[in-house]
């Protein structure tokens, strides 16, 4: 359905007929971490996650899942190979 509260005219899945029904009422505000991503949108009363509800429980065990704005790290590997096995699965 089409948020009545806080993001009017979006699409929520926690809004029903009798209002939202997301833990508190509402959508909470974004926190600082925030700032910079893409899911970051302003709107009447205030700047609002349109990816997740609750920004803050998204920051408190590290970083959000849906930061647009963090680079992920890639672990390099040095594993090395035995090229007499790396020779054998090329042969299949």
């Amino acid at each position: 359905m089409v948020c009545a509260t806080v993001k009017k005219g979006q699409e929520c899945t926690f809004m029903s007929k009798k209002g939202c029904t997301f833990n508190g009422g509402s959508c909470y505000q974004i926190v600082d971490q925030c700032k910079g991503c893409n899911h970051v949108t302003e709107f009447s009363s205030g700047w609002y996650c349109t990816a997740y509800p609750d920004p803050s429980a998204k920051w408190r065990n590290g970083n959000c899942n849906f930061a647009t704005h963090l680079k992920q790290e890639t672990k390099n590997r040095n594993n090395k190979t035995n090229p007499l096995k790396a020779s054998k699965r090329n042969f299949r």
